[in-house]
């Protein structure tokens, strides 16, 4: 048994040597207020060390400490050793500060803790109890939107993310987004991700988890300062008490707080004017062009295929692709459009194609004339245009186009005469009866007799239902918003059961009722310029509080599960908010 000991006790202090020794410096908080305590821990990872010798806390004053301890634990075979030195400080005055380097002896040798830099910025307001659970909830829970650029171009891509940190003190038990950003003068779409994932991150020098809510593809439409409203959330946060139970774990509270992010300001910049080209339509990125078709040579009837395709990364959904010219000889029908669009984290890439199908009539060679197309690289600051090359097409066999006569030319022809020419003079006959038949014993006499006697009271009959129906001001006002609301919801009700695409719909189909009766875009306002609108236009405040309820609601249905019978229900809530409004307007 003895021996058995011995060797475990070699293990571990062989184990203990083989380690790297050294001295690290940790803080509770990396930024801090006058009026607050900053905890400064020295911890060494190897036994033997002696003599350890704090930093000078200039600009500091200590409240507590040194206090002095030592764990030990062997896990999995591997045996781990820490003594740590504490102490609680407080700064004197604001600013920017390196906490100097502690020192230790071991085995003869003197080992150094890195420098650690500590921000204190004006005193905050701290509760006289600080651990009050609201307090603590709102120092260790943030809710923070990232911007990757600032100041980008018109038609530049950017994107938005909402994360959440919690620090490892509080517990989150539940979250629901009560408010959700809104996006004036973007043309933006959600970016997919895992939402669940938990990571881990520096946050204000301190360590955080977080969790991505939501992120978001931005491309702005127009130039100047647009702004991101915050997103607002409700959230139940389990705040420790500084008691535990009998079983030693620690007793939490529950606490539900409010959280918003900060307000985001993106400074758009106009797209330069120098260098700009006359076939600029809006494309902003780094693009290639080209025109190309399937069949050069082709026989009268026969169809070729025209490609003209766009690829690259930009904003691909927002511009016009140029349009081709033809030869009034060839038949070009409307081209067929096909999108392969991928949009992630980085912007908008892919393609956009146009298939054009063209049918010759006549003989020869036409030729298609060359098109351009330009775009601006944001990243290299100007334009670029590219030109496809001109397209010909043969036609080998066909009808030979036809060419007016000149004035010189004479007309006048000899009649030249062929056995075939008077073919069509018959010389077999076939004679019928010539009997007539008594027009008033036909069926068609009684019929015109007795037409006007029974056609006379459905005429009567059928007036005075349409005279009902149009003294009826109220059933006609209810009919006509029924075929309204049922017009602008098309779309939404062919989504019906697809979350993301029924919503977008619905919500497109609210902006462009309004667009149509108010004659404003609604999509570049916010919903409090809406409710003004409708106010000045006389319509009742709970027709106006419906109407901006289910633009919320499909702002909230993006990041909350939503089923197939919730879908229904906003649709009916949809088409009932559009009749009871056109009926005021």
């Amino acid at each position: 048994m003895k021996y058995y000991i011995a060797i475990l006790i070699t293990f571990l202090t062989s184990s203990l040597l083989a380690q790297e020794a050294k001295l690290t410096a940790t803080v509770s908080k990396n930024k801090l207020g006058l009026n607050q305590r900053l905890r400064v821990e020295f911890a060494i990872n190897k036994q033997g060390g002696d003599n350890f010798s704090p930093p000078n806390f200039k600009n500091f004053k200590i409240i507590g400490g040194p206090s002095q301890s030592v764990s030990q634990a062997w896990i999995g075979g591997k045996t781990s050793f820490t003594q740590s030195y504490t102490y609680i400080i407080k700064p004197l005055r604001k600013g920017e500060f390196n906490l100097p380097s502690a020192s230790i002896e071991i085995n003869g040798k003197t080992l150094q803790s890195d420098p650690v830099k500590i921000i204190v910025t004006n005193a905050v307001k701290v509760p006289k109890n600080p651990n009050d659970p609201d307090y603590i909830a709102e120092q260790n829970i943030h809710l923070v939107a990232q911007i990757s650029k600032a100041k980008p171009y018109v038609g530049e891509g950017i994107y938005v993310e909402y994360r959440l940190y919690f620090s490892n003190n509080v517990g989150i038990y539940d979250n629901a987004v009560t408010e959700s950003p809104q996006y004036i003068g973007f043309w933006n779409q959600e970016i997919k991700g895992n939402a669940n994932q938990i990571k881990k991150a520096m946050y204000n020098g301190e360590q955080y988890r977080y969790a991505v809510l939501h992120k978001a593809l931005l491309i702005p439409t127009k130039s100047g300062k647009l702004t991101i409203d915050p997103m607002k959330m409700d959230i139940v946060v389990a705040v420790p008490t500084g008691r535990g139970d009998f079983f030693g774990n620690a007793i939490t509270r529950r606490v539900r707080k409010e959280y918003a992010s900060a307000r985001k300001t993106i400074r758009v910049k106009d797209l330069p004017l120098e260098g700009k080209p006359d076939s600029f339509n809006g494309a902003v990125g780094d693009f290639t062009y080209a025109l190309t078709s399937n069949k050069n040579t082709l026989k009268a009837n026969e169809s070729s295929e025209i490609k003209l395709a766009i690829k690259g990364k930009g904003n691909l959904k927002l511009f016009e692709l140029p349009k081709i010219e033809t030869p009034k000889e060839l038949e070009v029908y409307q081209p067929e459009r096909k999108e392969k669009v991928r949009i992630t984290a980085s912007g908008v890439s892919g393609s956009v194609t146009d298939y054009y199908t063209v049918v010759p009539e006549f003989k020869g060679k036409y030729k298609i004339p060359k098109t351009e197309f330009s775009y601006f690289n944001p990243k290299e600051e100007k334009y670029h245009i590219i030109s496809s090359d001109d397209i010909y097409v043969n036609v080998t066999e066909g009808k030979e186009l036809k060419t007016a006569p000149s004035q010189e030319q004479n007309t006048q022809q000899n009649v030249k005469l062929t056995g075939n020419d008077f073919r069509y003079i018959q010389t077999n006959t076939n004679l019928n009866s010539n009997k007539k038949t008594d027009f008033f014993k036909s069926i068609l006499y009684y019929i015109l007799l007795f037409l006007p006697l029974v056609s006379i009271p459905i005429a009567i009959l059928i007036g005075k239902k349409k005279e009902e129906r149009d003294a009826d001001i109220i059933g006609n006002k209810k009919r006509r918003a029924d075929r309204l609301a049922k017009k602008y919801l098309s779309e939404a009700k062919q989504q019906l059961g697809k979350k993301e695409a029924f919503y977008e719909a619905l919500e497109r189909a609210l902006h462009n009722y309004l667009k149509a009766k108010l004659n404003v875009e609604t999509s570049d306002i916010s919903r409090e310029k809406i409710t003004k609108l409708l106010l000045d236009k006389n319509v009742d405040q709970n027709a106006t509080k419906d109407f901006i309820e289910v633009l919320k609601d499909c702002d909230f249905a993006r990041y909350t599960p939503i089923t197939n019978v919730q879908m229904n229900e906003e649709f009916e809530k949809a088409k009932k908010v559009i009749t009871q409004l056109d009926k005021q307007l």
